[in-house]
């Protein structure tokens, strides 16, 4: 298969994944909090915190050099395999054996056995880790797709049924592991590698010397996305934690529908093209483009709706996540700009820039939040979204480095969005003040976002027309 097959196969899997299933999981989410409370969805945020910080530690940046090494033999994947099996474990019986440590310095009592449940998923997780990351080296987006959809809907059955019957927290959490054991279930079902009993010190030297760079950047990547949300748990509390983590999920659902699809193929594709300078540039500005095109209009226009968003969607109980969610997605536009720096830094075998540049960021984070907690929870999402913006320079200077990046022509990739975006939000802010003030809030949310999504689109044409023909030819495999 060529390339370019690969790529359009890959896009429409992972189009399938990122789109099915982040509905899906958001479907769910969005049932379980009108069924639970904020406090609820707040004890599971928060050793969700503690969860997924280690489970990075678990993959300690070794399935992005399955996927980025040209060659890979089968000593290598064992090696892998089995240091994460072993790192697994001993992840599972760390926290089991701390968790009551972790509750005690929240002042949370029943963070203790979810948190020593949770840890199960590190073994879980183990299994699969490495059957994915060979998947994806080979473009198989078919499989890890059915995989996420089909995880979905179990978890969101036991989920959803626990809630049903008066679970309350237990719901979020038997929903997670039911999520990862059928993940790993399906997952070696559709691949043919099984492991066998070998293993290279080399091997794992080798890995270790690119992961750690990786590792660093998750690591400090995680830092400067949920530094935030820990500090509010622990300053203001489960309950504005709740609502903290709805605005979250919100802005994760939204990044990963609008571009995550692009940016799950961006690693395999830019590591194909990166002895390829010309067409390196080539993919790279566009993708950026194309993901401005969709960011901006998408995050931006969720800020004037959001009230009839929340009402609607959550219920009038979550009013109070209305003005976190209109400062949160401002990170979606940074996000849309940026988004594909990571992948590219990794592809030219530099993760070292990478971490040096999510270490910035999440310093930057931290003093940013801390200095904004005397100031309550939309003070602290501000800090958050102002972090982002004040290390953008610094990243797009360091990409630039590697790749000679043309800031004029960089720059020119945004004046079709800006400017069919800003015609749009005049057009809805219109809308929403003149000719649906009386409706109801689902009406209006139905109305407005109808109104500047045919602005957007008849802007695009007309002012932008090469562009608008370029995504179309895409979206008809031409």
């Amino acid at each position: 298969m060529s390339i370019r097959k690969k790529i359009v196969e890959g896009l429409f899997w992972s189009s399938i994944q990122n789109w099915g299933s982040q509905a899906g999981s958001f479907i769910i989410f969005i049932t379980l909090a009108r069924l639970l409370t904020p406090s609820a969805l707040g004890l599971v945020a928060l050793a969700n915190l503690f969860i997924k910080f280690f489970q990075l530690v678990l993959a300690f940046g070794f399935i992005q050099k399955l996927i980025q090494k040209e060659d890979i033999n089968d000593l290598e994947i064992n090696t892998v395999f089995w240091t994460q099996i072993c790192v697994g474990f001993f992840l599972t019986f760390s926290i089991f054996v701390t968790a009551d440590y972790i509750a005690n310095g929240f002042q949370q009592p029943l963070l203790t056995p979810i948190l020593q449940t949770l840890s199960f998923l590190f073994i879980i997780r183990a299994f699969s880790e490495t059957q994915r990351g060979l998947l994806v080296r080979a473009f198989r987006f078919k499989a890890i797709a059915i995989r996420s959809l089909f995880s979905i809907i179990m978890s969101g059955i036991v989920g959803i049924l626990m809630a049903v019957n008066n679970y309350g927290v237990w719901s979020l959490v038997g929903q997670q592991l039911t999520y990862e054991i059928t993940g790993v279930l399906v997952l070696w079902k559709a691949s043919d590698w099984r492991p066998k009993l070998q293993f290279s010190v080399t091997d794992l030297r080798s890995f270790f010397s690119f992961g750690i760079n990786i590792l660093g950047y998750q690591l400090t990547q995680f830092f400067n996305q949920r530094t935030d949300s820990l500090l509010v748990g622990y300053f203001l509390g489960e309950v504005s934690l709740g609502y903290y983590t709805i605005a979250h999920r919100i802005l994760e659902v939204m990044s990963q529908l609008l571009i995550g699809t692009l940016n799950q193929i961006a690693l395999p594709l830019f590591s194909r093209l990166q002895n390829d300078d010309l067409r390196f540039f080539d993919v790279y500005y566009t993708a950026t483009q194309w993901t401005c095109l969709i960011t901006f209009p998408m995050f931006l226009s969720v800020i004037i709706v959001s009230p009839e968003l929340i009402v609607t969607v959550f219920g009038e109980k979550w009013l109070n996540v209305v003005p976190i969610l209109e400062i949160i997605s401002l990170a979606g536009i940074i996000r849309g700009i940026t988004f594909f720096q990571r992948s590219a830094f990794v592809a030219l075998g530099k993760p070292n820039l990478q971490f040096k540049l999510a270490l910035i960021n999440s310093i930057l984070n931290l003093i940013f939040c801390l200095i904004a907690i005397p100031w309550g929870i939309s003070t602290i999402a501000l800090a958050y979204v102002l972090s982002d913006y004040v290390a953008f320079p610094l990243g797009q200077w360091m990409l630039s480095k590697l790749i000679s990046l043309s800031w004029k022509h960089y720059l020119s990739n945004f004046l079709a969005p800006i400017s069919c975006t800003f015609g749009m939000i005049l057009v809805m802010i219109l809308s929403k003040n003149l000719l649906t003030i009386n409706l109801e809030p689902y009406l209006r949310l139905i109305i407005i976002s109808l109104i500047g999504g045919v602005t957007y689109i008849f802007s695009l044409i007309i002012l932008f027309p090469v562009i608008f023909q370029q995504i179309w030819s895409l979206i008809k495999l031409n």
